[in-house]
Formats: structure tokens, sequence, C-alpha cells
């Protein structure tokens, strides 16, 4: 049996939250390209879009488990001010990498009061559900050049 060769899906998105507001979108832009099963969108939303043809449109909700997962108390936490580099510029908004493991978390700084820095490391979306409008614009076989780099090429993926 012989397995169908990857995948590189276009597609437009608007995500929206809970309360209907639009949280981002590919409107007006070049369509989402990525290559499928390939890690660089949310599984649940890969497996979805994989389902679709061109000229499909489809409305899908994803819970928080299938999204960027339930949050986590542990990764909001308070540190001293005097713990960031001397001339950074702490204000709210402001995202870092506590050490260089490629895989730790990324944290953003909520809130400077005084000495106290309020930082979170969940991903913005944690906790939330997500509702996405999505519509697919072309699918085609992946290039050999972009099953090596590992994501898709072109408008809307990644140049080099």
């Amino acid at each position: 049996m012989s397995q169908a060769s990857p995948s590189v899906i276009g597609f437009h998105y608007t995500l929206k939250d809970d309360q209907g507001q639009t949280l981002d979108s590919s409107a007006g832009g070049h369509p989402m390209l990525y290559l499928a099963g390939s890690g660089q969108i949310l599984p649940a939303l890969d497996t979805v879009l994989q389902s679709m043809a061109v000229g499909d449109k489809k409305s899908v909700t994803l819970s928080p488990n299938d999204g960027y997962g339930a949050v986590n108390p542990a990764l909001k936490m308070n540190v001293k001010l005097g713990q960031f580099p001397d001339g950074t510029e702490v204000k709210p908004g402001l995202q870092f990498r506590i050490n260089s493991e490629p895989n730790s978390p990324m944290f953003r700084v909520i809130n400077v009061l005084g000495e106290e820095v309020f930082i979170d490391g969940n991903h913005p979306m944690a906790g939330k559900t997500l509702h996405f409008d999505v519509e697919v614009l072309e699918t085609r076989a992946a290039t050999d050049e972009e099953l090596a780099h590992g994501h898709a090429h072109g408008a809307g993926g990644h140049h080099h």
C-alpha cells in the first residue's frame, strides 16, 4: 500500500473568540500555505483542512485542549525588575525566553508595578475556545525542497 505524498495546502482563515471578536485573519492578504502534517498549524485544524477540497469553506471550533491547551498557573509569576538585563525596556508586551532551550516557553510581560514585574509563559490563546472560518484555496504536492526543509515555500509560506 503506497502512501500519498505530503501536500501543501493554501487557505484563508479568520479566527474569532467566544464573543465573535476577530483575533486574527488572513483576509485581504496571501493565503496561508503550510506543509500538511508538519506541525506548522494546530493538529486538529490540520486534520480538518486535509479533509477539505479546493473551494470548500468550513467553520471549525477547537476546545482549549485541541488549541493551545489550558492555562498553566505555574507559568504566571512575579519577578523583580532587577532580574532583567541592564538596559532592557521592561514594559507590557515584552517577550523573552528565560533560557536558551529551544522548547522553553516564551514569556510576556503583563504588567510592571514599581520593582514587581508580572510575567506569563502561557500561549496568549491558552484556555480559549478558538473559532476558525476557513476556506481552502489550493492543494498541491509538496516539492522535494519543501519536504527537505519541512515547510511550504512561496507567498504565504516561507521564503529563504
